[in-house]
């Protein structure tokens, strides 16, 4: 077989060849010279441009929510570190084989992992789990799984739990305030975030800082006029007291009475807000402030001020309450039984409907609506917390005889429990108004006398009348302490009237008579069995009240009524 032969190569193709090696190896050698010796800047900047653009990363550095406090510097809400997990979609969707692991660490099925990736497949980013502890999140890291990344977040916490929890409100996981003070405050508490650069690995771990950058800037504190310690006491009474009686909720409001800061306000039923898995909405509302209520025989006292204010009636004038019922229109209105003939101070103390309403429709069909108003029924108390009821204070041209009957002892009207502390503070403080605050006030409100000093104590004693024997709230006496107050019993409201047995039981007082220095108001909202105001909330406001005098250091003003020693027996006391 003959020899197949092999065609020359051409000398000019081969030379071809040749010079092109050469020539791109010479574009190589004088790339090389130009970035490392003809333009040593320039080529730095792009040899490093093209790293950073590698390694280099904006960081967003998150800045905590501002704390906020109790009067005495307790912290009620905190910010604390967590760390979050999020991804890079479009990396993380190339990395199949590390799905299991990745998914086992978050507590998700492959599926589910693999449904969520699809979900933001045009997107470089998405969280895969949130408010992780860091020990938790770094174990997620530790996987080295490609496009999974850490974040570093805040979350809030309050460690009075449930006890604060209608008042502070809470934050959504953005932590943004989404209730209560946590709302109204939110552009005052919220930081703004800062950003730093980093230098990072191929796994996203954090190397070294490059530089500072701009600084992250945390939101500002709040300090309340809460005591928290009044607040755990009113908080644990009122719990037990719905227990007690069975009812459905209660709410208890404590005011300084020199400087209309609140000190406490619980509501039952509560929640915790640092777990609200089992969250009901109907345990979200702030019942001091959003629910009203028709407060019953408690503006009863209000009434009396525009008898006494008119120059008609002293506290001893005598009313004829017989024979205990009072026909007016078409509506009859009874007292308990026939008290006869009572003075106005004992009207207030025997609550009677009867001396009530005769003394009210003896005044201007105006005068008691004017007081009410005056004592800021109808309006807000400014207190500033979110969603805060004005309660109902109707206006009419010309009233009705029943009107101005049913009006004078707290029906046809709606109050806040706020709202009612609010009024009886106008007694304790010596006739004078001042707005109520939620904040610890630096320096004190704007003043106005709202009634003459003589009428406001007048009001006291009277209010003081009722405590005693042969008053309706003997169950409201503390322990070594002058105390005055009024109950209140109201019939709930329901279609086509009111109900038969259901009831609001009410007590307002305040402590010690002799120089008030707190406001109380109790309210508790269908109680089962007793529901008279004395029987049900009068209770609750002792408690509360012994507990609050004694922690606020203020001295007996009836130390006759104390009891002896627990180791002295009463006879031996006497002799």
């Amino acid at each position: 077989m003959a020899k197949q032969l092999k065609a020359p190569i051409s000398p000019w193709r081969f030379r071809a060849v040749v010079a092109g090696l050469l020539v791109l190896a010479a574009m190589l050698l004088l790339r090389t010279l130009t970035l490392q010796v003809l333009d040593v800047d320039r080529g730095y900047e792009f040899l490093q441009g093209q790293g950073n653009a590698r390694t280099i990363r904006s960081e967003v550095i998150p800045a905590h929510r501002g704390m906020i406090s109790d009067r005495n510097g307790e912290p009620l809400a905190v910010s604390t570190p967590v760390a979050s997990i999020w991804a890079n979609p479009q990396e993380l969707a190339k990395q199949k084989d590390g799905w299991p692991r990745l998914a086992a660490s978050l507590d998700m099925s492959v599926a589910e992992l693999s449904r969520r990736l699809k979900r933001y497949a045009n997107s470089q980013f998405m969280y895969l789990r949130r408010h992780l502890a860091p020990q938790d999140a770094k174990a997620i890291l530790a996987l080295k799984v490609p496009g999974v990344y850490l974040q570093r977040e805040y979350r809030r916490f309050y460690p009075a739990g449930e006890v604060t929890s209608h008042l502070l409100g809470f934050t959504n996981i953005d932590d943004v305030g989404q209730e209560g003070l946590e709302l109204a405050y939110d552009r005052w508490l919220n930081g703004r975030p800062g950003r730093k650069r980093v230098l990072k690995d191929l796994y996203g771990n954090i190397i070294r800082e490059i530089d500072a950058g701009e600084e992250a800037s945390p939101g500002k504190d709040v300090q309340l006029s809460i005591d928290l310690r009044l607040q755990y006491l009113a908080y644990r009474e009122l719990k037990a007291a719905l227990k007690r009686t069975g009812a459905k909720a209660g709410s208890v409001v404590i005011l300084d009475s020199q400087s209309g800061e609140v000190l406490a306000m619980v509501n039952q039923p509560s929640y915790n807000p640092n777990n609200r898995s089992r969250l009901k909405p109907s345990a979200l509302r702030n019942r001091a402030v959003i629910d009203m209520f028709e407060p019953g025989s408690t503006v009863k006292p209000i009434t009396l001020v525009a008898a006494l204010e008119s120059g008609r009636y002293e506290p001893e004038t005598e009313i004829n309450t017989h024979p205990g019922y009072i026909k007016v229109g078409p509506k009859l209105l009874e007292d308990h039984r026939n008290y006869g003939v009572l003075t106005v101070s004992e009207v207030l103390k025997k609550s009677s409907q009867v001396g009530t309403t005769k003394i009210a429709l003896s005044l201007d069909e105006q005068e008691v609506w004017r007081v009410f108003q005056r004592f800021g029924f109808g309006r807000s108390t400014g207190s500033g917390f979110p969603g805060e009821s004005s309660g109902v204070l109707p206006n009419r041209p010309n009233w009705r005889a029943i009107e101005r009957a049913t009006l004078s002892f707290g029906y046809g009207m709606t109050v806040t429990n706020l709202q009612l502390a609010q009024a009886y503070a106008v007694f304790a403080n010596n006739g004078v108004f001042q707005p109520v605050s939620l904040l610890k006030r630096q320096q004190p409100a704007e003043r106005k006398q709202l009634v003459s000093p003589q009428i406001a104590r007048q009001m006291v004693a009277m209010l003081e009348g009722v405590t005693e024997p042969g008053g309706t709230a003997t169950r409201a006496q503390v322990d070594a302490y002058r105390v005055a107050g009024k109950t209140g019993t109201s019939h709930k409201a329901e279609a086509g009237g009111y109900a038969e047995d259901r009831y609001f039981s009410l007590f307002a007082g305040l402590a010690p008579a002799s120089n008030p220095r707190i406001v109380a108001v109790v309210a508790i909202d269908e109680p089962s069995g007793d529901y008279f105001g004395g029987l049900v909330a009068a209770p609750v406001f002792s408690n509360v009240v012994a507990d609050a005098l004694r922690l606020m250091n203020i001295a007996p003003d009836n130390v006759e009524s104390a009891p002896p020693p627990a180791d002295v027996k009463v006879g031996d006391a006497a002799a």
